[in-house]
């Protein structure tokens, strides 16, 4: 197995921030501060989709639907 770069554990320090409004979190030894919520929202779905990559959950596919008419 190699080594992640972020944990599950992670996952949830940093789902739980959110869910008190909290822009701080620390992880041992280090803190982090984010700027906003969005970057926040951005740092975790950065680590679901680097999880579900590792745990070998196919990435959610996009489906993108178009119809045509030529008038008639």
């Amino acid at each position: 197995m190699t080594d992640l770069p972020y944990t599950h554990e992670q996952l949830k320090v940093l789902r739980n921030a959110l869910a008190r409004g909290e822009r701080r979190v620390s992880f041992g030894d280090r803190l982090v501060e984010y700027r906003s919520v969005d970057e926040l929202l951005a740092a975790i779905r950065e680590i679901e989709a680097a999880l579900a990559g590792t745990e070998g959950q196919p990435r959610r596919a996009r489906r993108l639907l178009t119809t045509t008419s030529k008038g008639f």
